[in-house]
């Protein structure tokens, strides 16, 4: 027997027992991992949702309507409320997916309690969804008529944006309706024909809110035409994450703050940015 297939004795038995011992030690990490790739998992996969014009019309109607009041004219610019598409509440979300969508600029992943707040089934969410647009619109006139000092007594407003739903399209509506009313106050639009995306929440006394999503819905404007983005000021970094080419972003906190910065955009003026 040659040197190289010597023993030594009693060797044997520790080298089997060692295999023995790490091939344990492996398995549960296989297994784990074989469970991980396959369990359901608490979040929801986002991505660049539709775009709609306020100023324009939602399945053949108006998305705004004025009774009550004579209304300025014809805005031949763009103002583009934006939207996520995301998954449903029920959907099954697995670990592939967020690898997958974790290396998409145009997807993202976002904790199902965050786009989903309150849990619940599609049915659930789309109640509170639908309730929180109610709730949107109601301040977004409230804010508009306050702005312009006009009476909800005197000025009945109408708004209806298809299936859209939760409170990030209300500064956009505000903006809509003094756009309908007033104006640039001269007898043209507040676009000055310009195409102006945007998002934020609004409150009745104009304050404009933060929202979730952001930096999928400045691709949502882009691919849509804008080359202005409004956001709420304190969402800048945010909204810059993933900036698309061609789209400045304008940081807002009150309704105010966005006609002021509209009047900028349309004049050619010195536009604030992040």
């Amino acid at each position: 027997m040659s040197a190289s297939s010597t023993r030594a004795p009693g060797t044997e038995g520790p080298r089997r027992t060692r295999r023995r011992t790490l091939a344990l030690c492996v398995l549960p990490v296989v297994l784990l991992f074989v469970v991980a790739l396959s369990a359901p998992l608490p979040f929801s996969l986002a991505q660049p949702g539709e775009t709609a014009n306020v100023l324009g019309r939602s399945d053949g109607k108006p998305v705004i309507t004025v009774e009550g009041a004579e209304t300025h004219g014809s805005d031949k610019g763009r103002l583009l409320s934006v939207t996520i598409a995301a998954t449903r509440p029920e959907a099954t979300v697995r670990l592939p997916d967020l690898v997958r969508a974790w290396f998409r600029e145009d997807r993202a992943v976002m904790p199902r309690d965050a786009v989903y707040p309150g849990g619940g089934d599609t049915e659930d969410a789309e109640k509170r969804i639908s309730a929180e647009m109610k709730d949107s619109q109601h301040k977004a006139v409230t804010a508009a008529l306050r702005q312009l000092h006009r009476s909800p007594e005197e000025v009945r407003v109408k708004l209806r944006l298809g299936d859209v739903g939760g409170p990030s399209a209300g500064l956009f509506f505000a903006l809509g309706i003094v756009d309908k009313l007033d104006g640039d106050g001269a007898g043209a639009g507040l676009t000055g024909g310009r195409t102006v995306a945007g998002t934020g929440t609004i409150d009745a006394d104009g304050t404009v809110g933060p929202v979730g999503g952001v930096p999928l819905k400045t691709q949502a404007a882009r691919r849509d035409g804008a080359t202005w983005f409004l956001v709420p000021e304190e969402q800048c970094d945010d909204a810059g994450a993933r900036l698309p080419s061609g789209l400045r972003l304008v940081p807002v906190g009150s309704l105010q703050g966005a006609l002021d910065a509209l009047e900028e955009i349309r004049t050619d003026g010195e536009v604030p940015a992040c």
